[in-house]
């Protein structure tokens, strides 16, 4: 497939190694100019390209930026990818720590919902809870034991299909989060977030999410 990624930061370049490792076409861009990205470019074959071009003719795209920066990508930056590509988003909400306060967050919009409306698209909420290195180093095949499970979620339909297929390609256990709006389930704070459950312990701990949003993730 060809991929676009926005953001190469510690989620962004690790998906960018391992997807360009399995041989897709990756395009990976920044906030800065492409050239900034010529270590990484070297090292995977991933082309380095502004972040208006990321997404071009791509059959699925990740966003994986901070989310105070959501706003600031430019409209209609996922555009230009193919009819039906997925969107996956990796982002999580800091208010204290880096984000500052997103009202529409604060009051009760899942993280993804509201960066679904930033981008004025779909998008799918999955790599938001796993650490980059354990991302970068322990996926395996499908069917060993204590395979590390990723939620998925996101509207129903071939798109959804494709990313379980890319989860499942890249090591790990694709698990149903729900709808896009189910995503809060997998957000900071949560049980399943930042744990290395299996699929039967990561369907258990999204249904034992709570909506209130613990102290340290919500804005001071």
């Amino acid at each position: 497939m060809r991929i676009g990624i926005i953001g190469a930061g510690k989620i962004g370049g690790t998906l960018t190694r391992k997807l360009t490792g399995l041989g897709h076409e990756v395009h990976v861009a920044n906030s800065r100019a492409p050239e900034t990205l010529a270590d990484l470019a070297a090292e995977t074959g991933a082309t380095a390209v502004w972040a208006a071009d990321a997404a071009s003719d791509a059959d699925l795209v990740i966003v994986s930026i901070p989310q105070k920066n959501v706003p600031d990508l430019a409209p209609g930056i996922v555009a230009a990818a193919k009819a039906g590509a997925p969107v996956i988003e990796t982002n999580n909400y800091y208010p204290q720590e880096r984000d500052g306060r997103i009202d529409a967050i604060e009051d009760g919009t899942p993280e993804s919902v509201w960066v679904a409306d930033q981008l004025g698209t779909p998008v799918f909420k999955v790599f938001n809870g796993i650490f980059w290195k354990h991302l970068l180093e322990r996926g395996v095949p499908a069917g060993t034991d204590g395979r590390i499970a990723l939620p998925v979620a996101g509207a129903d339909g071939p798109a959804k299909k494709l990313v379980f297929d890319l989860v499942d390609q890249l090591g790990f256990e694709p698990v149903d989060g729900g709808t896009l709006d189910d995503s809060w389930r997998q957000q900071p704070g949560t049980p399943v977030y930042g744990k290395n459950y299996d699929a039967e312990g990561a369907r258990t701990a999204l249904a034992a999410a709570s909506r209130e949003r613990p102290a340290e993730f919500r804005a001071a």
